[in-house]
């Protein structure tokens, strides 16, 4: 009797635990990855995006890496912000914001604005932000903010940015990257390095966890000053470095959105049935940076031309890039402040006169040299990597690639332990010619690239303080002149965006490149 009871409650146990099973593949599946239940038409809303790179860090100060910042736009906040279609600088964190005189501007913050500890958005908090870039030599963007004098607190809610010397773009310059406000009590309280294994913004999506080269989650944060975003309960993005296993991942429905979507999968993603392509013009440029220190070939101005000369821009376009770039000697580009049009939509390609000019500079027979390019971080890197060495081929240069994941390529640069050349895709969040020449600035480069002109310098410097909007285009412009005569660094291509959809998901990429997630919605 007592082995009948014990066999029938085994067997309404199996039917309990069948049941459960049952309801667990009804209303959701288990993540390979985190383990966690999936938003299968659940109250949970998730919203899950394939990026091609990790994130390099928290500190918004020490990145100069448009990715990172992609990321970063939906957790800080910064004082401006630029309106993508019409350009116009808008507010987001201040309320207000006024031109005293060349040297000053003062700002009012919204009120009531907190961080996702609930610690209150002060003038303190500006103080700390823009005050630690603007001195920290040692960090990243340093030379974009250094033009910065001081905060001068002059309530909780009121203060004045005062520059050194006459800062003509500053509301571009406070619109992007760096200028994203940090809480100064918390991490006084608590340290730097507390803040970054456990950091806290003001914006619309609070920080959860950060596996490096896997994932980065957040979570929707309920008091954004700007009202909760009701469409998604939970931000995830997955570093999915191969280009087919981002797709694939898109078209079985494991990620919602997509990044850099190769032009030989356009078709596949724009005629699923649960999948559509979102293309833009971007913002950035893909170029080729060449070492002018002493002793590298690539220090001799005639290698530099013969290595840009074997290169045949729109045949990497066509082959690689679908037809969807633009070939230019310059990388500011159109809609920036400072846009050269007649070194845009143009190249230089002639193998002959290549060879001519490395037997000239003493080098008949070409050279070896070594090639650093990341995998997964722009749109077919690899690929383009190994096109333009084979171009190079041509005139007797032989490049050995080696590939990088882009963590490794950012601490290698950072290392100045580059070697020859290496493939880098540059954007400019502030949409103005003072950040996009920047790269040419010696001292910033120096043992990196060491490249140098005299004239450049001086160029760059007089119209970094002109308030003269005219002159100051023109100083820009013939910068670029002499950059490209002197071919500093092999300039490509201006790249597209190509984002891939759910069908579920209605979303617009924008030219900056940044994943605006408050602008995604369900349909």
């Amino acid at each position: 009797m007592k082995r009948r009871i014990w066999m029938l409650g085994l067997l309404l146990m199996g039917l309990f635990l069948l049941g459960a099973c049952s309801n667990d593949e009804e209303d959701g599946e288990k993540d390979k990855d985190t383990g966690e239940t999936a938003d299968i038409g659940g109250d949970e809303r998730i919203l899950t995006i394939a990026v091609g790179s990790d994130m390099v860090t928290f500190d918004v100060h020490d990145h100069i890496n448009t990715s990172t910042e992609a990321i970063h736009v939906n957790m800080f906040n910064y004082l401006v912000k630029r309106d993508n279609e019409t350009g116009e600088i808008l507010p987001d964190l201040a309320e207000s914001f006024e031109n005293i005189d060349d040297l000053t501007w003062e700002f009012k913050l919204k009120e009531g604005v907190t961080f996702h500890n609930g610690d209150e958005l002060t003038s303190a908090d500006v103080k700390y932000s823009l005050e630690r870039v603007a001195t920290g030599e040692e960090l990243k963007d340093y030379p974009n903010y250094n033009q910065i004098k001081e905060v001068e607190i002059l309530d909780d809610y009121r203060f004045r940015i005062i520059t050194h010397e006459p800062e003509p773009v500053l509301l571009n310059r406070i619109s992007r990257i760096a200028s994203a406000i940090l809480p100064s009590n918390y991490i006084e309280e608590n340290g730097f390095d507390h803040f970054l294994q456990n950091p806290i913004g003001t914006g619309p999506f609070q920080f959860v966890e950060w596996v490096r080269d896997d994932r980065i989650v957040f979570e929707v944060y309920d008091d954004y000053f700007d009202g909760k975003n009701e469409e998604w309960d939970q931000l995830v993005f997955r570093i999915i470095p191969e280009n087919s296993t981002r797709v694939s991942e898109l078209l079985t429905g494991g990620v919602d959105i997509a990044v850099n979507i190769p032009p030989a999968d356009w078709d596949r993603v724009a005629d699923h049935e649960n999948t559509y392509l979102a293309q833009e013009t971007s913002n950035r440029t893909l170029m080729i940076f060449l070492r002018s220190t002493e002793g590298y070939p690539t220090s001799d101005r005639r290698v530099r031309e013969a290595l840009d000369l074997a290169i045949d821009n729109q045949a990497i376009i066509d082959s690689l890039l679908g037809g969807a770039g633009v070939p230019t000697i310059t990388r500011v580009a159109p809609g920036n402040f400072g846009f050269a049009e007649h070194l845009y939509d143009t190249y230089n390609y002639d193998l002959e006169r290549a060879k001519e000019l490395l037997a000239e500079a003493g080098f008949p027979d070409g050279f070896e040299m070594t090639f650093h390019s990341p995998r997964g971080r722009y749109l077919q890197d690899a690929e383009v990597a190994e096109m333009v060495a084979g171009m190079w081929a041509q005139i007797g240069v032989t490049a050995n690639i080696e590939f990088m994941e882009w963590s490794n390529f950012v601490e290698l640069r950072n290392a100045h332990e580059n070697e020859d050349a290496y493939l880098l895709g540059l954007g400019n969040s502030m949409f103005d010619a003072a950040n996009a020449l920047d790269w040419y600035s010696a001292d910033r480069f120096e043992g990196e690239t060491d490249y140098r002109n005299d004239e450049v310098e001086e160029l760059l410097a007089a119209a970094m303080t002109n308030m003269d909007l005219e002159e100051r285009n023109e100083q820009y412009i013939k910068a670029q002149e002499l950059l490209a005569e002197d071919v500093a660094h092999i300039v490509l291509h201006m790249e597209s965006i190509n984002i891939g959809v759910s069908k579920e998901i209605d979303y617009t990429p924008t030219m900056d490149e940044m994943i605006y997630v408050d602008t995604i919605t369900r349909k």
